[in-house]
């Protein structure tokens, strides 16, 4: 696995547009999951500010299965620990996010 110091969310617009993208190249389900969860991992893997990796097969003959599912669970938690909450949105606001019935 390369060195990844960074993950960088992407927005929910973006996301869609990759999945869009990955039905039109795979009909088999599990395939078009593999595919698109390469091409998010792709856009949002960074090392010392620069892209790791230059695509999805890059992502796929780099990474386990088990190693995409925890860099997508990280992304999904907010990113490496070198990314906070506030360099990712610095208009969050965790108190009105919360109250608004967020987890």
């Amino acid at each position: 696995m390369r060195e990844i110091d960074e993950l960088r969310p992407m927005t929910a617009g973006r996301l869609l547009e990759l999945w869009r993208e990955s039905r039109e190249l795979a009909e088999d389900g599990l395939e078009r999951t593999l595919l698109c969860n390469a091409r998010v991992l792709a856009a949002c893997c960074f090392f010392q500010g620069e892209p790791v990796y230059g695509g999805e097969m890059e992502v796929l003959a780099d990474l386990t299965g088990r190693q995409m599912e925890t860099l997508l669970r990280r992304l999904a938690e907010g990113g490496a620990a070198a990314a906070s909450r506030e360099t990712v949105n610095p208009a969050f606001d965790r108190q009105r996010f919360e109250a608004l019935g967020g987890v």
